[in-house]
């Protein structure tokens, strides 16, 4: 793959995403669905290995890139990662100066409830693909409870269903 084009199209996920899983809808439809390039469940996966590494939420972008194109791929993921900081250094200085201003509320409003949309646009290709028997229902539900209900980490409960995943498949 074309390390340019491999860029290209990680940090336009990137600049079109308001925090680090909600890219994932953008990376889906272009490198899944469009380009053929991965498919669910290797995206399944980076987004695992990605949410199981420290760092931010986006860095399996880094995963996607070594997928892809091995180490230059993987460079290319995190160059896209982090250009969107680089370029919000202004926007951070403008909301700064107008966040009681009612555009500057609006404005952050706005991004939130895009970013809920997109995190969920997101999620929900990926669940059909991984919750397939009444196991998969099972650790889904009880994922959804602690996360909603406890302030345990994600990684925790991301670590636990794959404990137990595991443990049932060793068992059969």
């Amino acid at each position: 793959m074309n390390l340019l084009v491999l860029y290209l199209l990680l940090v336009k996920a990137t600049l079109l995403s308001f925090s680090g899983m909600t890219s994932l809808a953008v990376v889906r439809q272009d490198l899944v669905v469009e380009r053929r390039l991965l498919t669910d469940p290797e995206l399944t996966t980076a987004v695992a290995a990605g949410r199981l590494a420290p760092g931010p939420n986006g860095i399996y972008l880094v995963a996607i890139g070594y997928y892809l194109a091995g180490y230059p791929g993987a460079a290319m993921g995190w160059l896209a990662l982090v250009t969107p900081a680089f370029l919000s250094i202004p926007l951070v200085g403008w909301l700064g100066r107008h966040r009681e201003h009612p555009v500057g509320q609006r404005v952050l409003d706005s991004v939130l409830l895009a970013s809920a949309g997109l995190s969920l646009a997101s999620a929900l290709p990926l669940a059909r693909e991984a919750i397939v028997d009444g196991r998969g229902v099972g650790l889904a539900v009880a994922a959804g409870v602690l996360l909603f209900r406890t302030r345990i980490d994600s990684f925790w409960v991301i670590l636990g269903c794959a404990t137990i995943a595991l443990l049932y498949s060793a068992l059969l």
